[in-house]
Formats: C-alpha cells, structure tokens, sequence
C-alpha cells in the first residue's frame, strides 16, 4: 500500500477501533486455488503484549480457502485482510483556495487497516459453537431482542456447524492509513467537513493534521 508519512495512523487503538467498527474484511490469498479475495466478517483478540492480535472468523466448507490453509504442503498461508472505513469523493468546490487561486483538484478521502498474518484452517466443531455464539452476541448485542445461537434447535446448528469451517490469522503487522486531507491548509480542511457533514458523510476520529505535503493519491 502507498502510504505517505502525513497519512499514516499507528496508533493501536485507533486501528482495532476500525476493524470492530467495520469488521467485514476482504481477505486476499494465493494459494493452490490462485488468487483468492474472500469477504468474511472478523473478530480481533488483542494481543495483551503489544503485538497485533489475532483475527478469527469462518467460511463454508465448501470454500477452497481453509484446503488451502491446511494444503498437502503444509506450508502456512500468507493473507492480506482489508478493512475499509469511511470514504467519499473530495470536489476542489470544498476548499476555500478554490476562490483564492483555483490550482486545486479532485481526490479521494478515505481510512483503511491491512492486516498481514499467516492463516490457518480450524475444522474442529467444539471450537466453532463457541466462536459462532460469540461473533453472534457481539452483533446482536444493538438490537432490543437479541437473537441467540440456542434460539435454534441443536440438531440444526449441528448441522450448520458441519457446514463451516473456522479460520484463524496470527497477525505480524496491522498498517492504518488514514487519508482525511492532513495534506491541506487548516481553512481547506475545515472546507471539506463542511461539504462532508452537507453531504450527510461522517468520518470517524482521524489522526492530528500534519504539515502541507502535495496530494498525490
């Protein structure tokens, strides 16, 4: 990923924030099936020690990816999991300099976290009734009756869990890039809020501004 220094985020808190907001993550492998980019929903386990976590999700049997995770070469499964947060298109109209200068141009704003780590395959049913009733509590949770894995009969979940295998990704790096206009004069980007917030477009907390730098997307 292209990552100027002006819009990098490292602050942990900030990216694990970002994957619990958005967890739907876009994992890319290559495997013996080839190139593969698989939407899964995700739940991250922090590291207690400062490391980048874990991330733990599923997949249906049917899916070539867990063969690959645990393919005959035994040989571990590099993944890119992508998680986009906010986006939206920024009009040179946004920016006050506009009026002043006009040399100003469309870009992109937006906030993503990569999660690189090595995946493995978890074909083990004890351990997917409980994963599944957790990622299901934590997404019920909102609503004002939640939905509980033992709402089902047990003989039907046995048989949904038969049908899913579980994954797992030991993270070695979690990378944020936060591009929300840092590159631009104070003035410009209280511009682009205000075209935002008319647009009806919120962006979560973002990193402190850094010094002007040319917008290069």
């Amino acid at each position: 990923m292209y990552l100027p220094k002006h819009f990098e985020e490292t602050r942990p808190e900030v990216l694990h924030e970002l994957l619990r907001t958005h967890p739907l993550g876009l994992l890319i492998t290559h495997g013996d099936s080839g190139l593969q980019a698989n939407a899964i929903p995700f739940v991250l386990d922090t590291d207690p020690a400062g490391g980048p976590g874990i991330l733990r999700g599923h997949v249906a049997r049917a899916n070539a990816l867990w063969h690959d995770a645990n393919g005959a070469a035994h040989t571990a499964v590099e993944a890119l999991v992508v998680f986009q947060g906010p986006q939206a298109y920024i009009s040179p109209s946004f920016y006050p300099s506009k009026a002043e200068h006009g040399k100003v141009v469309p870009t992109w704003n937006y906030v993503m976290v990569q999660a690189r780590g090595r995946l493995r395959a978890i074909d083990d049913a004890a351990w997917l009734r409980p994963f599944v009733t957790r990622l299901t509590e934590q997404h019920e949770a909102p609503r004002a009756v939640p939905w509980a894995v033992s709402d089902a009969p047990d003989d039907y979940i046995a048989s949904m869990l038969r049908a899913i295998v579980g994954i797992e990704i030991e993270l070695s790096a979690l990378t944020g890039k936060w591009k929300v206009s840092q590159n631009r004069s104070a003035a410009d980007r209280a511009g682009v809020a205000r075209g935002l917030h008319d647009a009806g477009i919120r962006f979560e907390a973002c990193s402190a501004p850094a010094p002007p730098a040319p917008d290069r997307t």
